[in-house]
């Protein structure tokens, strides 16, 4: 059986500061609005969708940290090594993101010509905007 991803989901401590950095992540990555409230976003590509969830108050106790188990980081796939730094001076720049590590850079021990940027959200989550030849 072959199988494609749906959907993420992401819980989030505070809406209020992570579903504005959310939509326009996503509305600059060209991900559309699907359904959104004061607590949740939800928005597709047209392949994946991606939930923004408000966590509930009597699970809102712990914080994210990526080198525990569970999930790491979530990365997006762009067209260019060009891509990657548009999206660091629109995007990273104009919002006041942080970018780890430094700098966009090549990433050979992923793949040769893999070059990639990796920044945080409101929670701490890594997320990443990569080309991959």
């Amino acid at each position: 059986m072959k199988a494609s991803l749906c959907h993420i989901q992401i819980n989030v401590h505070d809406a209020k500061i992570s579903l504005p950095f959310y939509k326009r992540l996503f509305a600059y990555l060209e991900y559309k609005t699907i359904d959104e409230s004061e607590s949740h976003i939800g928005v597709s590509n047209g392949t994946t969708d991606f939930w923004i969830i408000e966590t509930e108050e009597a699970h809102n106790d712990k914080s994210f940290h990526r080198k525990a188990s569970g999930l790491n980081h979530i990365a997006f796939k762009v067209s260019s090594k060009e891509d990657v730094h548009t999206f660091v001076s629109e995007f990273l720049k104009k919002e006041k993101v942080k970018v780890l590590y430094d700098m966009p850079r090549d990433y050979p021990e992923y793949k040769a010509g893999y070059y990639a940027v990796f920044f945080e959200d409101p929670d701490r989550v890594k997320l990443e905007v990569a080309f991959v030849p």
